[in-house]
């Protein structure tokens, strides 16, 4: 998998890479490899959800190439990546298949100056190794099971350069030391690996106290956001950067640098303020403690992309654990809040369940460090257990971590829960990161509420639905039926798609199907009055087409301003003969006995809820034993940029290759086969027998 991975990065002209897995069953791509970027860089992204709105979700999820050129452009497709890589930079993403599935994805990286498409010759290495890539991760995991584990994604590293001979070294170590200012050499994780005697004394220091560090934290008035930006920039777009930056109290140097795949080379001169760079910065003439301010202004801001898309209170706890965890090398992570008086684990990563059980639904006492916390609004931060057990006696050793921190998630303006952060390893936390981590959670505490809103409306949406959809349909002699219902992806995943089924007396039934207009606790309720007026007329013995005048006239009496779409069914189960009208509803598909698909032409009709005199007419047609009636709402067959027919004509198809004796089976393979759902999809399968 090394080597594959390495071929297509290095055939492709790419300069780096991320590839992803996708476990059997899961909603998440994993990160495994990374190639040409830094882990720090890389790691935001280690996990991405497939409904995520970024390239390689897209890519996996509608199994196409993801192309992306220069800033604007990403800013278009993906306004959350260009807001945290604001850079000019190419990006491809493209699924992962195999013989048999989608085994994950994988994201190619080009410099800036790339032209505006991929060539020919680069799709093609791209989709080929593609190809190689999906084969190789299924053979592993069939071999050695899942490929996510503790210690991915693992970092490829760059080539080996050629060692260069001793008389050649000699002569290019004089010829950088008689050029005019300073030189150094940086990896790509930012730390210097080489620096001249020039440079040391423009940046006023010696050189082993530069060697193996990162810049910004070996010299504090470098660790202003614009230095290690810059270094980013160089990074992701593989163009060179220049920038002016302050060294205390009045000597201005000018850096630049130049990037390639085995990291940057830097070059340091005299500078003059208003330089590159250095517009709305002052330099710091303090010691840095903690993260680089960089660094963290580069976590708050995917931090809070992120959580912009988190709806429901798991998404904000599986984005926070995805962002801060890998950010902050922490090992564990668990989110708490009051409720009803009592402690609750709202969510949590890197714990067993078994430990925090003893704690969700515990006594809001001020002993457990997470209630004191969310009582008071005051941070801890406890580098040992001793200092731990100091400040709260009955605490036990229980997680096997060596330092923690226990923030406040403030929303409103007051304490709504808390955040814990645990570090297997002896941690830290000067002033500048207890600062940031705070920061942090104030991102997480204000999305909590947000969620925590959504939830309960949902809760509240979806009690609503299911009390107005039928739990369970009514069995009709020598009728097999077959019912799915699927909720939109957005709004609170609840709308107005109802069917039905009514036994109307021993040899008679009814089937209706609607879809009333919105995603919302509105349309729900109205979807509820229109299948009860449906189900009113159709027990009254009046044909199909004045059910729905009928139920047109309460609709525009109520004047609810949301309109509805409907298709009613007779059903005559001893002539094996049906009649149907529709209001604006798409036409039904009947599968005849010997497989042949036919779409039921009935006059289309007004919608209804518009016009209060509407007439609507009927169809009379033979459904005979062995024949499949299939009604559906638009969403199962509406997509963007898809022609409405064409995707009828597509849902015929599937019928038709369906087994009639199965309808269960049928009903579910039209259903996987659907868009995304954007709109509530139901589906009402009907077959009479014998």
């Amino acid at each position: 998998m090394d080597s594959a991975m390495a071929a297509v990065v290095r055939d492709s002209g790419a300069y780096g890479g991320l590839l992803y897995v996708l476990l059997p069953g899961d909603d998440a791509l994993w990160q495994v490899l990374v190639a040409g970027v830094p882990r720090e860089m890389a790691a935001p992204w280690r996990r991405v959800g497939l409904a995520d709105p970024t390239p390689v979700a897209d890519a996996v999820r509608e199994r196409r190439l993801v192309w992306g050129s220069g800033r604007e452009d990403m800013a278009r497709q993906y306004p959350r990546v260009a807001l945290v890589l604001p850079y000019d930079f190419a990006l491809a993403a493209a699924p992962l298949v195999s013989e048999t599935a989608v085994r994950g994805g994988l994201v190619l990286l080009w410099p800036g100056d790339h032209g505006a498409r991929l060539t020919a010759g680069e799709r093609e290495v791209v989709e080929k190794g593609c190809r190689r890539l999906g084969g190789i991760v299924q053979e592993v995991v069939d071999r050695d099971g899942p490929l996510v584990t503790a210690d991915r994604p693992r970092v490829l590293r760059p080539p080996t350069l050629r060692t260069p001979a001793p008389f050649e070294a000699a002569a290019r170590s004089a010829f950088v030391d008689r050029l005019p200012g300073g030189s150094c050499a940086l990896d790509l994780e930012g730390r210097v690996t080489f620096v001249t005697a020039g440079a040391a004394a423009l940046l006023g220091t010696d050189r082993a106290g530069l060697v193996g560090a990162l810049p910004w934290e070996a010299l504090p008035w470098m660790d202003v956001p614009h230095v290690e930006d810059r270094y980013r920039a160089a990074l992701v777009s593989r163009l060179p950067q220049a920038f002016t930056v302050l060294r205390p109290p009045d000597t201005w140097l000018a850096f630049e640098l130049y990037p390639d795949a085995g990291g940057l080379s830097v070059r340091v001169g005299r500078g003059a303020p208003g330089g590159p760079g250095t517009e709305g910065f002052t330099a710091r003439s303090v010691p840095s403690a903690g993260p680089s301010r960089s660094s963290v202004l580069y976590h708050l801001m995917h931090l809070a992309s992120t959580l912009t898309e988190a709806v429901a209170v798991q998404d904000v706890v599986e984005q926070t654990a995805d962002q801060l965890l890998p950010a902050l090398g922490a090992q564990a992570m668990v989110v708490m809040a009051p409720e009803d008086g009592r402690l609750r684990i709202v969510g949590q990563r890197g714990y067993g369940a078994d430990l925090l059980e003893q704690y969700d639904t515990a006594p809001l006492d001020p002993a457990i460090p997470g209630v004191d916390v969310m009582s008071t609004g005051v941070p801890g931060f406890w580098t040992t257990f001793d200092e731990l057990r100091e400040a709260y006696p009955a605490t036990l050793h229980e997680d096997g971590m060596a330092a923690w921190a226990v923030l406040p998630l403030i929303a409103s303006g007051r304490p709504i829960g808390s955040l814990l952060l645990a570090y297997a390893r002896p941690h830290v936390f000067p002033p500048g990161e207890r600062a940031a981590l705070t920061s942090l959670a104030g991102l997480v505490g204000q999305a909590l509420e947000r969620a925590r809103l959504y939830d309960a409306k949902h809760h509240l949406a979806h009690r609503l639905q299911s009390a107005l959809l039928p739990h369970t349909l009514p069995r009709v002699p020598r009728l097999n039926i077959a019912a799915r219902y699927l909720p939109a992806a957005s709004g609170l995943g609840v709308g107005g798609d109802f069917y039905d089924l009514i036994r109307l007396d021993e040899h008679t039934a009814a089937a209706t199907i609607g879809d009333v207009q919105g995603h919302n606790v509105d349309a729900a309720a109205l979807m509820g009055q229109v299948r009860t007026a449906v189900h009113a007329h159709a027990t009254a013995g009046v044909p199909p087409d004045d059910v729905l005048a009928r139920t047109n006239r309460l609709l525009t009496d109520l004047d609810p301003d949301l309109f509805t779409s409907c298709a009613y069914v007779h059903l005559d189960l001893a002539t094996h003969r049906a009649c149907v009208a529709l209001a604006g509803h798409p036409p039904p598909l009947i599968r005849h006995a010997d497989g042949r698909m036919e779409p039921l032409r009935a006059p289309p009709g007004l919608l209804l809820g518009i016009e209060p005199d509407t007439r609507y007419s009927s169809l009379e047609f033979p459904l005979p034993p062995g024949s499949v009636l299939a009604l559906y709402t638009d969403g199962l067959v509406e997509a963007p940029g898809v022609d409405l027919d064409d995707a009828i004509a597509a849902l015929a198809g599937l019928l038709e290759a369906g087994d009639p004796a199965d309808l269960d089976e049928m009903a579910d393979t039209l259903i996987r086969h659907a868009p995304a759902p954007e709109d509530d999809i139901a589906l009402l399968l009907i077959s009479p027998r014998v």
